[in-house]
């Protein structure tokens, strides 16, 4: 009995890491990490003529199909970003939203994710602060 019990989870597995291997080669959203992957695709930072790079974090939900569930918040922005950064970095992470939603999630992840919030980081810093130079303060937004 404990053979065939063995052999049934061996072949359950083999079924679900297939199924998953082809929703992933079909573009579908499968973990959570295929979330964060595809939002990224859709992000177009400002030009820097327009804004400084700074890194942005929005926080956002969705609903089993993949739509934006209320609505996204600005977690945080870089305190040293200006007013104009500030927005110009607010605009790219909405209309990257835009391009990005609805998710394709399989139906799997639209369990798994409908009504979670998830902190999605974009950015777009150059180069990493330099450690002689005093820590900024984070801004909340």
């Amino acid at each position: 009995m404990a053979r065939c019990g063995n052999r049934l989870f061996l072949a359950a597995a083999v079924l679900l890491l297939g199924a998953s291997g082809a929703a992933a080669e079909d573009g579908q959203v499968n973990t959570i990490q295929d979330i964060f992957r595809h939002l990224r695709t859709c992000w177009k930072p400002p030009p820097a003529s327009r804004a400084r790079p700074l890194d942005i974090t929005v926080v956002v939900s969705f609903n089993r199909s993949g739509d934006i569930l209320g609505h996204p918040r600005i977690s945080y922005e870089a305190a040293e970003a200006s007013d104009n950064d500030r927005l110009q970095y607010r605009i790219a992470v909405m209309e990257a939203l835009q391009r990005c939603t609805p998710l394709p999630f399989t139906d799997a992840m639209a369990g798994a994710a409908a009504g979670r919030p998830f902190a999605i980081q974009f950015r777009n810093r150059k180069t990493s602060p330099d450690k002689t130079s005093p820590p900024t303060q984070e801004r909340r937004a």
